[in-house]
């Protein structure tokens, strides 16, 4: 039975179709099914399926993000359960604050990687678009992230990314966190030159470089 719930929930993120992995979800938890397989057996497995999809051209921007829409909100039906989870709180491969900066009101890209990350099991914060500097550093303080994702698509806004570094230099953070950027016009150059720990040129890119950024294997 279980293993034809975690299909079931895998099934409908595929399909997605956000009401029935909210019900699946339900459904779960009414079987007794522990919520961390629920989460990564079921749901992030589907969001991994369709992103793969993704990379090969199989699947389109609209796909992926209603499939990671299926996932968060199954998730939030889930979540509150882990702490009586047989298995125990999920092991997150660490913590990352993502946000689009100040001035840049691009959503899309921020929400793909954000979904890819919860996907392969990153604790994921999203701050939004049109982040200030000040909400990096704030929230920083606060989650105490592993690395800090910062997105532009605007030439004119990705300026905003050096003033992040510094701030977060400033304030005595940037040693512990590290830093990662994309967007259509960042490079690995531009990383380089603004201190950043690297830069994804995509999705499934970014994912691995927050891997590599914490040495997970």
């Amino acid at each position: 039975m279980e293993g034809g719930i975690l299909n079931k929930l895998t099934n409908a993120v595929v399909d997605c179709d956000i009401e029935a992995a909210t019900k699946i979800a339900e459904e779960a938890l009414q079987a007794d099914v522990d919520p961390v397989l629920a989460i990564e057996e079921g749901l992030a497995r589907g969001v991994k399926i369709v992103g793969d999809k993704f990379a090969t051209g199989e699947a389109f921007v609209s796909e992926l993000m209603i499939a990671g829409q299926a996932m968060r909100q199954a998730m939030a039906i889930l979540e509150p359960a882990i702490s009586k989870s047989k298995i125990g709180r999920r092991q997150a491969l660490g913590k990352v604050l993502i946000g689009t900066v100040e001035g840049d009101i691009h959503d899309i890209g921020k929400s793909i990687v954000s979904t890819m990350l919860s996907a392969a099991g990153f604790q994921v914060m999203d701050l939004g678009v049109d982040v200030p500097v000040q909400k990096f550093i704030e929230k920083t303080k606060e989650v105490k992230p592993d690395v800090v994702g910062m997105s532009s698509l605007m030439t004119t806004t990705m300026l905003k990314m050096a003033d992040i570094i510094k701030a977060l230099d400033d304030e005595r953070l940037r040693e512990k966190v590290k830093i990662a950027v994309g967007g259509a016009p960042t490079s690995k150059q531009w990383a380089d030159e603004i201190g950043a720990d690297g830069q994804g040129a995509d999705a499934m890119e970014a994912v691995q470089l927050a891997k590599r950024l914490i040495d997970v294997h």
